[in-house]
């Protein structure tokens, strides 16, 4: 009889046992479940998805009443600017009208984005006013222009990559969030440890130059969990970005890798040694 894990899960006054892979069975070929209580394992993201729907806190991650105030969100976070930050910018902008549907100008929109923001009873000054006010400026025009398509997740990504500012990443958030897509991933740096430390991501692969193929993994993988891949992706990029042990577990991995790997004169290269620091920097 195959073995399986099981685990609890309370919902108000009620207990629900859930029973999940065994932790050495594959998800995928040459991925394992893994134990239910290791974070960040698959099974483990599995419960999480069942505990948050029984408990009935499924994520929302729309922000905007219309596609340009989604664009603007997604524009004015990520890349740098931390996700509280980004938002309180966004709001700013709303305020000012910028996502009203009219053409403002880069001067504008710059002076808007130049202003002091309030945050938690505080002001800042957003990071990068210049350069984000440009891409602001190219997404109104690109809006008024034409008729986004809606039919899939993929073809809006794909329409909004030509926008000025917007690459994969950004585009695929803006296509999940407005859409409620399951056909594209948002893949960022919290996603990206996720696969690394869960397995099913491979260690030779960045998001900068491999995204659709790390992407594909991840469908794959929400599709053998039976999950939606947009409420996995939002569920571990809250709890990756929340975690206070994420960093140690990757230093830990990394340094058991280079402890197991054979050295050679391949090894002692500068390239190599070069592009090994560029991803535990990325890491």
């Amino acid at each position: 009889m195959q073995q399986t894990q099981t685990a609890f899960i309370a919902a108000g006054r009620n207990l629900f046992q859930v029973e999940l892979p065994s932790e050495s069975d594959e998800v995928l070929p040459n991925v394992k479940w893994g134990c239910v209580a290791g974070f960040p394992s698959v099974s483990y993201w599995l419960y999480r998805v069942f505990e948050r729907r029984l408990t009935n806190t499924a994520m929302n991650y729309k922000l905007g009443k219309s596609l340009l105030e989604e664009i603007g969100a997604c524009l004015l976070g990520g890349h740098g600017i931390p996700a509280e930050r980004g938002l309180a910018a966004y709001e700013h902008m709303k305020l000012r009208g910028a996502f009203n549907g009219i053409l403002h100008t880069n001067e504008q929109l710059y002076n808007w984005l130049s202003e002091p923001i309030e945050f938690q009873g505080k002001t800042f000054r957003y990071r990068f006013a210049k350069q984000k006010a440009k891409y602001l400026n190219s997404a109104i025009e690109k809006i008024i222009a034409e008729t986004p398509p809606t039919e899939s997740g993929k073809e809006l990504r794909n329409w909004l990559t030509k926008i000025n500012g917007i690459g994969l990443k950004t585009a695929s958030w803006i296509a999940r969030n407005w859409l409620d897509a399951d056909d594209v991933a948002i893949l960022d740096i919290h996603i990206y440890r996720a696969g690394i430390l869960g397995g099913f991501f491979k260690d030779n692969l960045t998001v900068e130059r491999h995204y659709l193929e790390l992407e594909e993994q991840f469908l794959a993988l929400a599709s053998s969990m039976d999950v939606r891949a947009s409420e996995l992706d939002a569920l571990m990029w809250f709890e990756m970005q929340e975690s206070s042990t994420v960093l140690k577990q990757l230093e830990v991995r990394n340094q058991t890798l280079e402890a197991d790997k054979p050295m050679a004169i391949s090894d002692l290269s500068s390239d190599h040694s070069s592009t090994y620091a560029q991803q535990l920097a990325l890491l």
